[in-house]
């Protein structure tokens, strides 16, 4: 292992990013050398969702981080029970639906 992996890595997230962003909905989309992921923001009411941020992935961070995000979510349902979807991806809405009245 280099002295620099015993070390870690030292990171610096400023206030805006640390704040993070709400995502409902994430589209993927890859070329022969890259990982396109589209974190989605729908709103009921709103005609159109927005692309919140755009992360592109090299093919193999692509694949570590698939694995990292299951071995969490494995240790999640551990902790707190299985995660039910609440309806299947094929058929997520493009909108919520009619604006809400009160």
């Amino acid at each position: 292992m280099s002295e620099e992996n015993k070390k870690g890595i030292n990171i610096e997230i400023n206030n805006d990013v640390a704040s993070g962003t709400y995502s409902n909905l994430a589209m993927i989309n890859h070329s022969n050398s890259e990982f396109v992921v589209d974190f989605i923001q729908m709103m009921p009411g709103m005609p159109k969702a927005q692309v919140k941020s755009r992360i592109i992935l090299t093919p193999q961070h692509a694949k570590r981080f698939m694995n990292a995000l299951q071995d969490n979510i494995n240790k999640f349902e551990r902790q707190f029970g299985d995660i039910k979807d609440q309806e299947p991806p094929h058929n997520m809405p493009t909108n919520f639906g009619p604006i809400g009245e009160a």
